[in-house]
């Protein structure tokens, strides 16, 4: 009898344990918020991106780098090979382009995910920082960007122990970056279904150079998008699972000292930075559960949120466009150039919008 109580007993307690890690992660997720539509005027869907547009970041002369086909434990992907286009904003009635990839470049398990533009300051040269996955493994990808023939030459592979769950990066220099790990667990099925059940605040950021590699800073719910202020005094992370984004002051050894954080309300992905103003633009999924569990007849929708004056007392934080599935789905990117939005998706499509 002693033991069938001490059974009930402790079956009670992990009733409760489990109902009480459901009731974090569905709030975490935002699972009872729905959204309506706030739409921008002029919107199309660009043509070729039919598997997402997961990250986009756009240069000064408005030619923009989308990455496309991600798979991701969890969510819907599809089973081709990813690919980079690019976009041209000056001349928006023109179709995305695919990027030639180099021959010696393992294109089969190509998994871009996060990525980033260097401009060299010595040649004037691109430099494009991607996020790859191959095999579920994280490893950065540095290509020179070829405008002549559209293509990528491929520089080199970095791989560190590390860099081990890398969600999105920012390059600071010709080999240097921050690079956010949302997960602590390295096997797919652990980081797929049991950390975010546990919700336990193990994301990171490290710093990496050459000469230097090292974790700057930790207690990320969820470390998502990740940028810099045009200044490059000032970093950005989005902490997705805690519906935040941090600001950072970057000091002179590459470490990052805590300024603040500002509530989005919502869970925000990639993070673009407007060069010119430093507003923040923020891709983001007002319900998260939506996204894990696809379901067509009730999709996940997209929200576009922009943070002005940051690093003032009183940022403001403003809803600039929301759908509620209909029309794009499971939104992660939002990049602003001369009155025109270009809003990504995880595994959907890509749309261009006028913001006025």
């Amino acid at each position: 009898m002693g033991k069938l109580v001490c059974f009930s007993v402790v079956v009670a307690i992990l009733a409760a344990l489990l109902g009480e890690r459901i009731y974090n992660f569905r709030k975490r997720c935002l699972a009872s918020r729905e959204i309506g539509n706030n739409h921008l005027p002029n919107c199309f869907l660009l043509k070729h991106l039919d598997h997402g547009s997961e990250d986009i970041t756009i240069m000064p002369d408005g030619l923009a780098f989308i990455s496309t086909g991600l798979k991701y434990p969890g969510l819907q992907a599809t089973e081709l090979p990813g690919k980079i286009f690019i976009f041209d904003l000056q001349n928006p009635q023109m179709k995305p382009v695919e990027l030639r990839m180099p021959r010696n470049f393992d294109l089969d398990s190509f998994n871009p995910h996060g990525i980033s533009v260097y401009t060299h300051q010595s040649d004037g040269t691109v430099s494009l920082f991607v996020v790859n996955h191959p095999h579920h493994q994280s490893q950065i990808e540095i290509f020179r960007f070829s405008p002549d023939d559209s293509s990528l030459v491929h520089l080199k592979t970095i791989k560190h122990e590390l860099l081990h769950s890398v969600n999105d990066i920012v390059a600071v220099g010709p080999e240097s970056f921050y690079a956010t790990n949302d997960h602590y667990f390295g096997h797919e099925l652990l980081r797929a279904y049991l950390e975010p059940f546990l919700a336990q605040p193990w994301g990171n950021v490290v710093y990496y150079s050459p000469e230097e590699v090292k974790v700057v800073s930790d207690g990320f719910y969820f470390a998502n998008g990740i940028n810099v202020s045009p200044d490059k005094r000032h970093l950005y992370v989005a902490d997705i699972l805690d519906h935040n984004i941090h600001v950072f002051e970057i000091t002179a050894d590459n470490k990052l000292t805590a300024v603040k954080t500002v509530a989005v309300g919502s869970l925000c992905d990639n993070i673009e930075v407007d060069p010119e103003t430093g507003d923040l633009w923020l891709g983001c999924h007002p319900n998260a559960m939506k996204v894990f569990i696809f379901d067509p007849k009730n999709p996940p929708g997209s929200e576009v949120i922009k943070i002005q004056n940051i690093l003032s007392d009183r940022p403001l934080v403003s809803q600039v466009f929301s759908d509620d599935g209909q029309v794009i789905m499971g939104s992660s990117v939002a990049a602003p150039y001369r009155g025109k939005l270009l809003i990504g998706t995880m595994f959907h499509k890509a749309m261009c919008c006028d913001l006025k």
